[in-house]
């Protein structure tokens, strides 16, 4: 498998400062998603932005991971019901 797309793990975790066990946590939360190319763990480019959020909620704010965890899945909601909330007023917009 290529990996031009692909981030290797271990050096963005010397790149943030962060232990390799923060990035295996956030992956058996299933907040995101770990590609092993020849025995190397690697994250796809479209997590980075969600990652480095993480990192700076652990490192800034100190938050642990059940804390990002449960921040992330409230983010989440928040983001179906506005998507929810868009689709009933165009609706609405329908009616009138």
């Amino acid at each position: 498998m290529e990996t031009k797309n692909l981030i290797l793990i271990e050096q963005l975790c010397t790149h943030h400062n962060i232990e390799f066990a923060f990035i295996t946590s956030l992956h058996k939360l299933g907040l995101i998603e770990v590609v092993v190319v020849e025995e190397h763990q690697y994250l796809s480019q479209e997590q980075l932005n969600e990652v480095e959020k993480m990192i700076r909620l652990h490192q800034e704010l100190e938050i642990n991971i059940e804390g990002i965890d449960a921040v992330y899945n409230l983010l989440n909601q928040i983001e179906r019901l506005q998507k929810e909330l868009v689709a009933a007023e165009n609706k609405l917009r329908v009616f009138e």
